[in-house]
């Protein structure tokens, strides 16, 4: 295994965390919606807050699927086609959430309005559940043969660990961007989302016992890498413990920060017992490793001077967009 295989397994979970971070709020905001709004003035507000943004922050899933598809040609085949009809439902409810800004803007009746408005629920709701479900899937023991195609069942795929996960997911999404919409706004809106999450870190506190628990189950990450796996599950603990007390003590920054802390430690926790694999097999002889399943040295060395070039700037465009848009959005009789 080089050290150029090491560099992208990590820039693939950085492309992740990147996604989760930044899309998970936008996923938040899209089912406060309807879980938080009360009329159409203020879900007109909840969108304004990631108009600017929902877009750009959908660009790291992409980008994390075709990096992917050019560094572990085989773990990018393997994956998408062994939970085919998962992925097509995230990029169902994707779709939906996207068409569903401009038609619910261009509705003609309060009616056309209101199924987009839905639309729009549904589509941030359907992306972090399958996607939840779909990483603590591969975190699980998969029916692989030795070309590496996976022959997923209904089991594999749909188990205590992968609705927890779903569930998981999409809780923390809602509860970071119930902590963006504290930062982007004003009025009702901004006082109720943290009524909110004042309630739900309670939830989220037993939901992180009982998947800790399957965890230990289910996968084998406590016993292949016990020390790691144990401190990233205390450190995502720790960002639950940093959101609830930003929330208690009325500091938006410091929820936002652990909200998005912990979306990014899952990340990390599922990266990280995945090491030095890419997909684990019920057959052991028959798991993905790293080193098997990326593209020729050549190709790596060409992709990591690409980003070296690239990064900098995307990452620039990103920092100024935020910049550029950070006045919070009033309600629409004080805008």
């Amino acid at each position: 295994m080089s050290g150029l295989q090491i560099l992208w397994f990590l820039l693939l979970a950085v492309l992740f965390i990147g996604f989760f971070f930044l899309e998970g709020f936008d996923f938040g905001v899209g089912m406060a919606s309807r879980l938080l709004a009360h009329n159409e003035d203020e879900r007109t507000q909840l969108v304004a807050t990631i108009g600017p943004h929902w877009d750009g922050n959908e660009v790291w899933l992409i980008t994390a699927g075709g990096a992917m598809f050019a560094s572990y040609p085989l773990w990018y085949a393997s994956l998408f086609s062994g939970f085919y009809i998962m992925f097509f439902l995230v990029l169902f409810g994707l779709i939906i959430r996207g068409v569903s800004f401009e038609f619910a803007a261009h509705a003609e009746t309060a009616r056309g309005r209101s199924i987009w408005r839905w639309a729009l629920f549904c589509g941030s709701v359907i992306p972090p559940f399958i996607l939840g479900m779909i990483f603590t899937a591969i975190m699980q023991p998969l029916p692989i043969d030795a070309q590496g195609n996976v022959f997923a069942t209904l089991g594999n795929q749909i188990n205590l660990l992968t609705i927890v996960g779903g569930v998981a997911v999409t809780l923390m999404c809602f509860m970071h961007g119930l902590n963006f919409i504290r930062l982007k706004t004003t009025g009702p809106l901004r006082a109720r989302a943290r009524q909110y999450n004042q309630v739900l870190s309670w939830v989220l506190y037993a939901g992180e016992v009982v998947f800790a628990l399957l965890v230990f189950f289910f996968t084998d990450f406590f016993a292949k890498r016990p020390i790691s796996t144990t401190l990233i599950i205390l450190l995502i603990v720790c960002a639950a413990v940093i959101q609830h007390f930003g929330v208690l003590k009325d500091n938006e920054l410091f929820s936002f920060i652990g909200s998005g802390l912990g979306l990014a430690l899952v990340v990390g926790l599922i990266f990280n017992g995945l090491f030095p694999r890419v997909m684990i097999a019920q057959n052991a002889a028959h798991s993905i490793m790293i080193a098997d399943a990326s593209a020729s040295p050549l190709t790596l060395e060409i992709m990591t001077g690409v980003t070296c070039v690239l990064l900098p700037i995307a990452l620039a465009y990103f920092i100024w967009s935020y910049v550029v848009f950070h006045k919070r959005v009033a309600p629409k009789g004080n805008a």
